[in-house]
């Protein structure tokens, strides 16, 4: 790379951090992309750390000694976070999103790209500070909303499956109890997907009872894994407590009601706000 002017270093800086959270650059390497000293690299950072707590963009971590440097930890401020919640809120409580069964139809909202973005910057957040190896969610509608919460954390996916898929070699495939309606269903993982003691988060569109979370849990103790937290984009509140299999989770927002005559409903921000 040619040598920049300060103010084109900012600028690319900034872009190269963005781009690669929670991973360690060290100064040595700064310098040598932007043939610069390490004391005017050090400048630099300090003034786009500022920028970045100010704005609410994340923080950016330094870490002293040999091995050391800098550290970008995507993150969203309350403020921001609520402001888009209460978006999503108002969008879900329309009329015609209103399926049998009281679930809502939520997959246009799943394909916006600068929602996403937002979406995985909370759960990002949320589960700063946590060891985690890995996000996993089952197919469909819960796939892009894992991955833009790995992208934030710099993590991979595994998808697991309703059924085995032949492309994937062996599997493990349990049944599971859907926490709404009792059904028995299956779901299933390649063995070559996950390692043994993983630390997972888990990431869903959707929770109603929690059956499908649960059977996500089971099956990550075939491989001897941990949960290290679970996150959903909309729970059902209508449910009793003594009906809902999870206790420890966090939710963006949370339907408190819905008529399916009238087709009203009513939402509100989950308990991450809390």
């Amino acid at each position: 790379m040619k040598k920049l002017k300060r103010s084109a270093r900012l600028v690319e800086m900034t872009q190269y951090l963005l781009s690669r959270p929670h991973r360690l650059i060290s100064l040595t390497a700064f310098a040598d992309r932007y043939q610069s000293a390490k004391s005017s690299i050090s400048e630099d950072l300090a003034i786009i750390k500022e920028v970045f707590e100010d704005e609410g963009i994340g923080e950016l971590h330094t870490l002293a000694g040999a091995a050391g440097g800098v550290k970008f930890t995507p993150k969203i401020g309350l403020e921001a976070s609520l402001e888009t919640i209460q978006t999503v809120c108002r969008q879900l409580e329309q009329p015609e999103r209103v399926l049998p069964g009281g679930y809502l139809f939520m997959t246009d909202m799943l394909g916006q790209p600068e929602l996403l973005s937002e979406l995985g910057r909370m759960f990002a957040t949320a589960f700063a500070g946590r060891e985690i190896d890995v996000i996993m969610t089952v197919e469909t509608k819960g796939i892009p909303l894992a991955y833009a919460t790995a992208a934030c954390l710099n993590l991979p996916v595994v998808i697991v499956r309703r059924d085995n898929k032949v492309t994937e070699g062996s599997a493990v495939s349990i049944n599971y109890v859907s926490g709404s309606n009792k059904r028995i269903q299956t779901m299933s993982l390649a063995r070559r997907t996950l390692r043994e003691g993983s630390r997972v988060l888990i990431i869903d569109d959707f929770m109603k009872a929690g059956g499908t979370i649960q059977g996500m849990m089971d099956l990550l103790g075939e491989f001897n894994a941990k949960v290290a937290g679970v996150g959903v984009f909309v729970e059902s509140g209508e449910l009793g407590t003594e009906e809902r299999l999870l206790e420890d989770y966090v939710s963006l927002a949370k339907v408190t009601a819905v008529d399916l005559k009238s087709k009203q409903t009513m939402v509100i921000p989950g308990n991450f706000f809390k």
